[in-house]
């Protein structure tokens, strides 16, 4: 029967098409209300330009930057691999904390003289699997041996200072600018030890650091002789100068002769510049004199550490007295 609301069917369900049901309380009026203007693109977080944007701000404020944990075993170790090196490493007495040995590696003279000398040193051994071995030296021919290296602890430039102040003596320094050749450190650092000098200082970017190499080269005379690092080279030795000490660099074209040095008594710093590019040109204009060693004129030049060992001989000998 028309208009009887009780029939079957006849109740309308919630969400029909026919339209509002009475008491919808506007809701459909809200919905057409709008949400104010559009915001820019940097304002919304997941847009492109709001990520670019943090990026930057990030990079502007290193401080506020998450630290990241380090990795244990991480760059700042290094691994000397093969058994010659191995071995070498260990006669020059180089800082180690384990030695490494593959499993089931064929023995020679050289592993038992490794496993010997690391007995006697009390080092840890290690066996390792050859895959491990693989990954531990980046791939290098390790032949079943790898000896893991501590980094270096370096000084602080002051300390030098200190350690010819401690023994009552005017401070001889060597500063090598743009050496690159660990080796050429190493024998820096055992021409410093020859010849009574306090120490070592090489630049944080650019230039060799106290490795593996640099110990066996120096033959045992890292462990006398320390070396220390500087941000800023010609900063530090702006620094050396204004507590007393000479710069004196070392360059072919110096102003005066090795033999003719007046300031060799006095507190000194000798700057050792690269064989290729000599001395760079704010370290050189920092210098008190640039001097020069007299040598045949069919050579251009000499590497970083028979320099350093003559310029250090010339000034040992003058402070020798007669």
């Amino acid at each position: 029967m028309a208009g009887n609301s009780k029939r079957r069917g006849a109740v309308r369900k919630p969400g029909s098409k026919k339209g509002p049901t009475a008491g919808s309380g506007g809701q459909r009026r809200k919905a057409l209300e709008g949400k104010g203007p559009t915001p820019k693109a940097i304002e919304r977080p997941y847009h492109s330009a709001s990520k670019r944007k943090a990026a930057v701000e990030r990079r502007a404020t290193p401080s506020a930057r998450p630290s990241r944990p380090r990795r244990k075993g991480g760059a700042s170790s290094e691994v000397v691999a093969g058994r010659n090196a191995v071995v070498e490493a260990l006669r020059a007495e180089v800082p180690a904390t384990a030695l490494f040995v593959a499993a089931r590696i064929d023995s020679d003279d050289r592993v038992r003289e490794a496993l010997q000398t690391a007995a006697d040193r009390r080092l840890p051994l290690l066996e390792a699997s050859r895959t491990d071995l693989d990954r531990l030296t980046d791939g290098a021919l390790h032949q079943g041996l790898a000896l893991q290296v501590p980094p270096y602890s370096y000084a602080h430039v002051d300390d030098l200072l200190a350690s010819a102040s401690t023994r009552g003596q005017a401070a001889l320094l060597v500063a090598l600018d743009g050496i690159t050749d660990p080796r050429n450190l190493g024998a820096v650092v055992r021409s410093v030890a020859a010849f009574s000098g306090h120490g070592v200082i090489v630049p944080e970017r650019r230039a060799a650091g106290m490795t593996a190499s640099a110990w066996k080269t120096s033959a045992g005379a890292a462990a006398r002789v320390p070396v220390a690092r500087a941000t800023n080279l010609t900063r530090a030795l702006q620094s050396l100068k204004a507590q007393g000490c000479f710069v004196l660099g070392l360059d072919a074209d110096g102003d005066v002769m090795l033999p003719s040095l007046a300031l060799a008594t006095e507190p000194v710093v000798l700057v050792v510049g690269s064989e290729g590019k000599g001395l760079s040109r704010l370290v050189r204009e920092t210098c008190d004199q640039v001097v020069s060693i007299p040598m045949d004129s069919a050579t251009e030049s000499l590497n970083a550490g028979v320099a350093a060992g003559v310029a250090l001989y010339e000034v040992a000998r003058q402070r020798t007295p007669r």
